[in-house]
Parts: C-alpha cells; sequence; structure tokens
C-alpha cells in the first residue's frame, strides 16, 4: 500500500514537473481546454446550420435509448393491447397460460402492425432525408413529430385531450401540429387505459356468465366441496376455442384505431 502510495505521488511530481518546466506547452493545453474539447464541440456553419460531434451524436443516441421504453409505453397501442390480453387471462381463469413474455411478444407484434402506416410516414417524410442530409435535424424532429402527433390526436378522445388542455390553460386548437406534446401525452395514455378497460369489461362478461352458471350447478348438486373455477375453466377454454376467440380478440384491438 505504502509502495503504491509513493509510486502515485511520484508520477502527479512528474506532471506537475513537466508542466512547470514546459510553460509554452502548458499553455497551448490550456487554450485547448479553455477552446473546448474536439470530442464535444457544436459549430456553426455558414448557413446557419448547427453541427454536432460524433461524441454528442452517441450521447444523444444513448439518451434517447434509455427512453425509448416509456416512448413505447405511452406512444404507441402497446398500452391498450397488454391490459386487454392480461384482463382476458384473468376472465379465462389459466393462471400465468400465455405467460407474460408470450402476452409481451404478441403487444409488441401488434403495436408494430398498428404503428406501421405511422412509421413508414416519419421514415419517408423525416428519417430518410435527414439520412441523406438534404433536411437538418431540427426540421426532422419537427416533421416526425407532427406525423406522430397526427396518430395521438386521432386515437384520443376529445373529452380526455381538452380536459389537459384546460388544466394547461389553452384553448381550443385548430390543427393536431399545435398541440403540444406535454397535453397530447397524458391525454393519449388517458384515453387508451379508459378503452382498454371498456374492452376488457366486454370480454370478461361471457366467462363471468359461464362461471356463475357452473357455481349455481355445483350448488343444487350438493357439490360445494368442488371449485367452480375448475370445472368452468374447460368450458370457457371451449367456448374460446369455438368462436375462435384469439383472432377476435386481436382483430378487434387493431380496428379500434384509426389511421391519420
Amino acid at each position: 500500500m505504502k509502495i503504491r502510495t509513493r509510486l502515485i505521488i511520484y508520477i502527479n511530481a512528474l506532471i506537475l514537473g513537466f508542466i512547470i518546466s514546459s510553460p509554452i506547452q502548458a499553455d497551448s493545453l490550456f487554450e485547448s481546454f479553455g477552446l473546448g474539447l474536439p470530442a464535444i464541440n457544436v459549430s456553426d456553419s455558414e448557413n446557419g446550420e448547427t453541427t454536432y460531434s460524433l461524441s454528442l451524436q452517441i450521447l444523444a443516441l444513448m439518451t434517447s435509448i434509455t427512453v425509448l421504453p416509456s416512448l413505447i409505453l405511452g406512444m404507441t397501442s402497446f398500452t391498450r393491447i397488454i391490459i386487454v390480453l392480461s384482463i382476458l387471462r384473468q376472465a379465462m381463469g389459466t393462471q400465468q397460460t400465455p405467460p407474460n413474455q408470450v402476452l409481451i411478444a404478441i403487444a409488441l407484434f401488434l403495436t408494430l402492425f398498428i404503428m406501421s402506416p405511422t412509421l413508414s410516414k416519419i421514415n419517408a417524410t423525416a428519417l430518410n432525408p435527414y439520412l441523406e442530409g438534404t433536411m437538418p435535424a431540427e426540421m426532422a424532429l419537427n416533421k416526425a413529430s407532427n406525423v406522430a402527433k397526427d396518430f395521438l390526436v386521432y386515437n384520443t378522445r376529445k373529452n380526455d385531450l381538452q380536459m389537459f388542455a384546460d388544466m394547461n390553460g389553452d384553448s381550443t386548437y385548430e390543427d393536431n401540429s399545435e398541440v403540444p406534446l406535454p397535453v397530447l401525452l397524458p391525454a393519449f395514455i388517458t384515453s387508451e387505459l379508459k378503452t382498454a378497460f371498456q374492452i376488457g369489461f366486454l370480454l370478461f362478461l361471457p366467462f363471468l356468465v359461464i362461471d356463475m352458471v357452473i357455481a349455481s350447478t355445483l350448488m343444487s348438486l350438493g357439490m360445494m366441496m368442488l371449485s367452480p373455477m375448475l370445472v368452468s375453466l374447460p368450458f370457457k377454454l371451449l367456448l374460446f376455442v369455438l368462436v375462435d376467440g384469439w383472432a377476435m380478440t386481436v382483430g378487434s384491438l387493431v380496428a379500434t384505431y384509426s389511421g391519420s
């Protein structure tokens, strides 16, 4: 430990002596720090565009990756789909079948299918021109934001949007692009939760009727020690398979969304 401490002191003394003995190099070193590190520079071009260094672009990309789950939950159809599928599994009484990983996979694939027109439009109007260098980053971000706002506004209840607009102190908006994201995102999430619980209630009713019929039948037969949930499970599975329940559920979920 003492040897390591002495080695560190010796190295620091060497560096300090080098700086003191070389004032020209020291001045150039401090001037370079004063001008800014080349790795994190932000420069303005002649036409007024701002250019960011590669390190700052990588930092922005890593930051966007960290908020990607929140964007998937808050700006797509994922929330409605996963809630409806979870309520359906609970109504059928199948415990952990399908497992959570399968439900999340179904929700992700359906979200990609529903959002594909919006994503294609963002790719054509904003991402491709930016990658080709024909559009600055700010304009591309604005165009992508406007496309996303169209999808969010068309699938948000007017009452929810008006409620958050009133709380924000805004009047009615003339265009979808005028709706700020701090107002639109909570309104969209609130609307998604309400719609998801309404669909889940409608899916729950037929299975609840089967449970009540099975429970009444067992009570009339005096089989009070037999669990109605255990007896009703095969009937619920049979009903769900006969009516092609997965296709109906998935098709109904996709049909609840309207394009921009």
